[in-house]
């Protein structure tokens, strides 16, 4: 296991610390990472808990979205903790594989490729264009469309700080699940 660049908590401190963030204690090395400053964890956390427990946007896509950007961004923490959640979701192995070339992948429907799209042209350019945007306004109610601009954002952000930090991944997890190919992004 890699050191991330700012020093994980131990058991202890993390759980004090997350006791005075008022969020759940948690095992995963990112927050033992984001709890060094309380007060930036639980606004992540909070926004974290919205979009994965609270959020319209469609469970399936929104972690097609958030695979989509792990590969692209070779963010292997993101990636791999999403291929379990969306695993767990009942999102197929070969459907997570997909995400990878799904612009060469004939497997996924209208409104998926219309987000995973909106995903890479935010990953690209920084927006969405109109046209991709007409084209998950085809699919998606309004608050759906905005719960996927924010999601975007969100783990495009993560994706960020994941490696800026060099969060490395808990003990005894696989990177790049099931095949170990890793993204060839920087």
């Amino acid at each position: 296991m890699t050191e991330p660049r700012i020093p994980m908590l131990d058991p202890d401190a993390t759980r004090v610390a997350a006791e005075e963030a008022g969020i759940p204690t948690t095992h995963l090395n990112v927050f033992r990472v984001l709890l060094n400053h309380p007060h930036l964890a639980r606004s992540l956390y909070r926004l974290l808990a919205t979009l994965l427990w609270h959020g319209q946007l469609d469970a399936r896509l929104r972690e097609l979205v958030i695979m989509r950007i792990g590969w692209r961004t070779g963010s292997v923490y993101e990636w791999t903790q999403h291929w379990q959640i969306a695993r767990d979701l009942g999102v197929t192995e070969e459907d997570l594989l997909a995400v990878r070339d799904f612009p060469d992948d004939g497997r996924f429907g209208p409104a998926e490729r219309a987000v995973l799209t909106a995903t890479d042209e935010t990953l690209d350019a920084g927006a969405i264009s109109r046209a991709t945007w007409q084209e998950c306004a085809a699919h998606l109610p309004m608050e759906h469309l905005l719960e996927l601009v924010v999601a975007i954002g969100n783990w495009r952000m993560f994706s960020s700080l994941l490696r800026s930090l060099e969060v490395p991944l808990e003990n005894g997890v696989d990177p790049w699940p099931p095949d170990g190919k890793a993204s060839k992004a920087p």
